[in-house]
């Protein structure tokens, strides 16, 4: 895994200091336990007193199971100084919530525990309440294209070209082309570190199959889903419907499953980051009764494994909704899901993204993968009932860097 450093951990580094304890959620294979050890360097160069112990390690496992203040059998107590735990799979434990629950109320702000695990641990309905006020939840997704050139070239003038792009419109990049090849790869299998250090595509493609055999099998049976093959249907489904309204009903008649089992699977889906779901943008206009949520996943390479489709780009009958989907990934990342919707009306009228950033103003945003396709005329009707919410478009295909889905 590589050593490189990862966006959060410069916000996990100033969260050590808060008496709440600190938890890292993220999909199997984000990095989490490299996260984790690089923190752990983080104090030891400080001299503060750390400890990192998995619970893979069934001897500690079984220990804390019997009760959380066991801990200390592992650690030693500095007098007068606190004490910071890195806890890594801390999904394993029969009660993660109350152990965590209880060490908080015993022993903070004296000790520190950072918590890191798959999101199958906090698909526990219970756990938010539980551990309200006493814990801030951080989730770890696969790479964004930032972190991708990083981990994937040691040509910095990249890195730097993707901010020139970004911030200044005018600028015209002598490395459009390399910078594209990149895109287009990143577009294709994703941001899953040990995939993008992979040499060659056959790799890359035979890491994926893993994540989605192994990996996501052990999602299904930590979660108590009983039939695992209908999981995967929905899925495969999902993945042809990226961009598009989900409807519980249709699914449920098409899986033969209950509206309670479907919602119970994409609670599992959206909770173990896979897959996100973002709502409607409502507001005065009468005929916004559109209330089906949208579906994106959090990671490319994901999607494609799931389609097995990874073919280039220009060649794909999904190719638009592969950049509405790294056009999410790209939004998340700027503005956080809570703050991302779409809109649409029943008449037809669509928008991708509404980005809320005060009461009554934001931005929306188009996305279509051959910039011709634009027309703002076809967007009168938003821009005249919306006017703190001015409309932009992105492209793959764009001749400007401000139309560009890289500048975004």
């Amino acid at each position: 895994m590589s050593t490189f450093e990862r966006k959060l951990l410069s916000t996990l580094t100033k969260h050590l200091k808060e008496k709440e304890f600190t938890i890292i959620s993220g999909a199997r294979q984000t990095g989490k336990t490299t996260l984790l050890n690089q923190l752990l360097n983080y104090l030891q160069q400080r001299q503060e007193t750390g400890f990192f112990l998995t619970l893979e390690d069934p001897a500690i496992l079984s220990r804390l199971n019997q009760h959380p203040e066991n801990l200390f059998e592992f650690i030693l107590r500095a007098p007068e100084k606190r004490i910071f735990v890195l806890l890594d799979e801390v999904q394993y434990l029969n009660d993660p919530s109350n152990f965590l629950k209880l060490l908080y109320d015993k022993y903070s702000p004296q000790l520190k525990v950072i918590a890191a695990g798959s999101s199958a641990f906090y698909i526990d309905r219970k756990f938010k309440d539980s551990l309200a006020g006493r814990k801030r939840l951080f989730e770890l997704f696969t790479l964004d294209f930032d972190e991708y050139l990083k981990f994937r070239t040691a040509n910095t003038d990249l890195q730097d070209e993707l901010h020139q792009i970004r911030s200044n419109s005018k600028y015209t990049s002598s490395k459009r082309k390399e910078l594209e090849s990149q895109f287009h790869e990143y577009l294709t299998y994703g941001g899953y570190p040990e995939v993008v250090l992979a040499g060659s595509a056959k790799k890359k493609i035979e890491i994926l199959k893993e994540l989605m055999r192994s990996y996501l099998k052990r999602d299904i049976a930590e979660s108590n889903i009983r039939d695992q093959e209908k999981l995967y249907r929905m899925l495969i489904i999902l993945s042809h419907q990226t961009g598009s309204l989900v409807n519980v009903n249709e699914l449920s008649r098409t899986l033969k499953l209950s509206v309670t089992a479907v919602e119970n699977y994409l609670y599992l889906l959206r909770k173990c980051l896979h897959v996100h779901l973002i709502n409607p943008f409502y507001g005065n206009l009468r005929k916004e009764l559109t209330k089906m949520p949208k579906v994106y996943f959090h990671d490319l390479g994901f999607r494609n494994i799931i389609m097995n489709l990874f073919s280039p780009l220009d060649q794909r009958p999904d190719k638009g909704s592969i950049i509405e989907n790294y056009a999410f990934i790209r939004l998340r990342e700027r503005f956080g899901t809570d703050n991302l919707h779409y809109w649409r009306t029943v008449d037809g009228n669509e928008i991708d993204f509404i980005i809320t950033e005060t009461t009554g103003k934001g931005r929306a945003i188009e996305i279509k993968y051959d910039e011709g396709n634009f027309n703002p005329s076809g967007y009168s009707k938003f821009t005249a009932g919306y006017p703190g919410y001015p409309l932009s478009h992105r492209s793959f295909q764009s001749q400007n860097n401000r139309g560009s889905i890289i500048a975004l």
